[in-house]
């Protein structure tokens, strides 16, 4: 089992406030937990973010790092607290209160990939869980810590870009207003993850690439974007939902005809994100 949790990419130059993470775009699926698994290799990818660590490789000519997960989301969630063990599949586990991520299985160690489907056979032991934690989990997260902390020491603030893809049927679904759906989702949780300042230039940065962009419907962020946005403090935090059908078939999780165009269009986006200047003297707080 590979115990290489993460890959940073600098910049020649750290030029930018601006942290650039995939944390859902692993796909190192080794052998063994694969054989744990009762779903095939291409059933379990449905889960990931396929391709995004790509989408958002060329950030670093923009002076800004880029941080990417290896181990897959259906493996270990960095987007969940190391508290969030679902009792259904850690043996041992006690149930704590209402928690409708890990009831649904998507707990830090998921139970489930999209659309329910059980990843696998049995339950695991404690150990195994703590294990993934230990050597994943934290190192990915006080890796994106340092970034951060990094960012903020060299322009007094900083701000984290959370980069995510979602099922083209979850915008498809959403309820018409008069409108096409939304191709990008911004989250920052209604306004406690980010400044306002910060959050309408990163939307202005999609919207000016000819993409439509809603905010916090039907994702607002989660223990991410819950954890480094801290707007009172001078750190911000957006998570970036993308459709995935701009770029990917997602049936057969590969990218399509559209993925080389789609990536340069982002990388202009990201170009833009990573030129944010802001004047913390100036910047709303929002309630934390």
């Amino acid at each position: 089992m590979s115990k290489q949790a993460f890959s940073v990419f600098s910049p020649v130059e750290l030029t930018s406030s601006v942290v650039f993470a995939s944390p859902h775009s692993g796909s190192d699926y080794d052998s063994a937990f694969l054989q744990t698994s009762i779903l095939d290799a291409q059933q379990i990818r449905s889960s990931e973010d396929a391709f995004v660590d790509q989408l958002f490789a060329d950030v670093t000519r923009f002076g800004a790092p880029l941080l990417t997960a290896h181990k897959p989301r259906a493996f270990l969630d960095l987007n969940r607290a190391i508290e969030e063990l679902d009792p259904a599949l850690i043996e041992g586990v006690s149930r704590r209160g209402p928690n409708p991520r890990v009831a649904s299985g998507l707990g830090v160690i998921p139970r489930v990939v999209a659309n329910g489907r059980a990843i696998y056979r049995g339950k695991m032991q404690q150990q195994e869980a703590h294990q993934r934690i230990q050597q994943y989990w934290h190192p990915y997260h006080t890796a994106l810590q340092g970034l951060m902390r990094q960012a903020q020491g060299r322009f007094g603030h900083a701000i984290l870009i959370d980069c995510h893809s979602m099922p083209h049927e979850a915008v498809a679904t959403l309820p018409a207003r008069g409108a096409a759906p939304p191709e990008v989702v911004l989250g920052d949780r209604f306004g406690s993850s980010a400044g306002t300042v910060v959050m309408d230039q990163v939307e202005a940065a999609f919207v000016g690439a000819g993409l439509r962009v809603a905010r916090n419907a039907p994702f607002a962020g989660a223990y991410i974007t819950r954890t480094y946005g801290r707007p009172s403090r001078g750190q911000h935090a957006v998570q970036v939902e993308i459709d995935r059908s701009l770029y990917m078939n997602e049936t057969e999780v590969r990218p399509n005809e559209n993925f080389a165009a789609f990536r340069e269009l982002l990388g202009q986006v990201a170009g833009v994100i990573a030129g944010i200047k802001t004047d913390e003297t100036n910047l709303p707080l929002a309630a934390e």
